[in-house]
């Protein structure tokens, strides 16, 4: 599992998938697509700055929503992340499999949860997103996303239904000075740092209205729809 900090540039095997929209005060599906772009660093990787630097830059981009996920395998390089947690490893793991990779590394990025690359190159990122813009869209459930709820439609779901997952990300640039490891005295800034990931529910087909607790200050928000243990980002939806 604990692979190499990696700077290669790859592109992983699976095609290109999409997600969804925002509008107003409301995000939602039916306003355009949202391209899911995930991180995967740690602060304990010298591979991993090139790719921070990359989300941030994507991040500014409208249509797309980058998250920044901290794992915890390089911690025992000297440093500790500090925001890594056990179950941004997990979630991870998890796009392993589906994405016929035999473990993860870092820098990964991952587009819509189908498409792998390292994120170390600006120009292939760019591909990747263009690609997954591109791409026959999968036929999602409407998902509005409003201050203290989030709302499915109904329509024919999937066999294995479909996970809502909650985010909750830091869109500010952050600062992390870093004492010890394979970073020891660089500080690495971050963007779009995800706090939290909260499996609000699952839905199968029928309309669904499920509760989001309020924001801690400064944090937005964002809901994703997704085929369980690691698949496509089906529907996305960001404040």
């Amino acid at each position: 599992m604990k692979r190499s900090c990696s700077s290669l540039s790859r592109l992983a095997l699976l095609g290109l998938g999409l997600t969804v929209p925002l509008f107003g005060g409301a995000a939602s599906a039916q306003a355009g697509q949202l391209t899911v772009v995930e991180l995967f660093t740690s602060q304990g990787c010298s591979s991993c700055p090139p790719a921070n630097a990359n989300l941030a830059t994507i991040s500014r981009r409208p249509g797309v929503l980058a998250l920044s996920f901290g794992v915890t395998y390089w911690d025992r390089l000297g440093w500790k992340d500090v925001f890594a947690r056990p179950d941004y490893t997990q979630r991870q793991v998890a796009y392993e499999k589906p994405l016929g990779q035999s473990g993860p590394f870092t820098p990964q990025m991952v587009v819509n949860g189908r498409t792998s690359l390292v994120g170390n190159d600006l120009g292939e990122v760019e591909a990747a997103i263009a690609g997954a813009a591109a791409a026959s869209p999968d036929t999602g459930p409407s998902l509005v996303l409003s201050t203290g709820r989030v709302a499915i439609g109904s329509r024919v779901s999937p066999a294995a239904g479909l996970d809502v997952w909650l985010v909750r990300y830091d869109p500010s640039q952050v600062q992390v000075p870093v004492r010890a490891g394979e970073n020891a005295g660089r500080t690495l800034p971050h963007k779009n740092v995800v706090h939290d990931l909260i499996r609000l529910g699952h839905w199968q087909g029928e309309a669904l209205s499920l509760p989001i607790p309020p924001p801690s200050p400064g944090m937005r928000t964002a809901v994703l729809l997704q085929t369980p243990r690691g698949g496509a980002i089906v529907a996305a939806a960001a404040d």
